[in-house]
């Protein structure tokens, strides 16, 4: 028998009660949802092309299918709303071997900025780490300047590929987290998080 899906009860920032798990086939109307709410904008960064209101069934199985040495994605709920789901993240190993893979994440547009995108960053960082990953990489295009700020801020190297930004964080060194708030945030959430997701595995 499988054990039963992590769950993380946590609080943001600002101390609103959060759940942070992975991703359930039961979650597969939730996760459509959320995406429907994004501004056409938030999407259109997220996926590079106007995909409309409605997340395809071949992308919704594609976050669903986990295997937690190939790909994983994490949701944060909040059980106090109605609509609980506020934002989710992946990471995606691109080969059996490879020791780097890529990392989404999403946040509804109206909770922008209460760190919740830098702890879904800590949890894709832990998971990584424990299925033997050595790098998570992420993209941006050159016109999301919110993106690119976020992931420099949270410590990630960049550069222009001449298509688009390329981030990429090298888990197994801290030493590199630039003086920076989110930073901060994310090197706290490393260690409160490191006992449940690593070192109790």
């Amino acid at each position: 028998m499988n054990p039963p899906p992590e769950r993380l009860l946590l609080e943001l920032r600002d101390g609103t009660p959060v759940i942070v798990r992975p991703l359930v086939p039961a979650d597969r109307t939730l996760v459509a949802e959320a995406y429907r709410r994004l501004s056409p904008e938030a999407r259109y960064q997220r996926f590079w092309s106007d995909t409309g209101e409605l997340l395809g069934d071949t992308m919704l199985d594609r976050l669903i299918d986990q295997d937690a040495s190939r790909h994983v994605t994490w949701v944060l709920l909040d059980p106090a709303r109605e609509f609980p789901g506020v934002g989710g993240a992946s990471w995606w190993r691109s080969g059996p071997a490879a020791r780097e893979a890529e990392i989404s994440a999403m946040v509804l547009d109206g909770d922008q900025r209460r760190g919740i995108g830098t702890l879904l960053l800590a949890v894709m960082w832990l998971t990584a780490l424990r299925a033997g990953l050595d790098s998570l990489v992420g993209y941006a295009l050159g016109d999301n300047r919110a993106a690119a700020d976020w992931m420099r801020d949270c410590g990630a190297s960049g550069h222009w590929d001449g298509y688009k930004l390329v981030f990429r964080w090298d888990l197994h060194n801290l030493d590199t987290l630039p003086e920076t708030p989110a930073a901060a945030d994310l090197a706290a959430w490393l260690a409160a998080l490191s006992p449940e997701l690593l070192e109790n595995r």
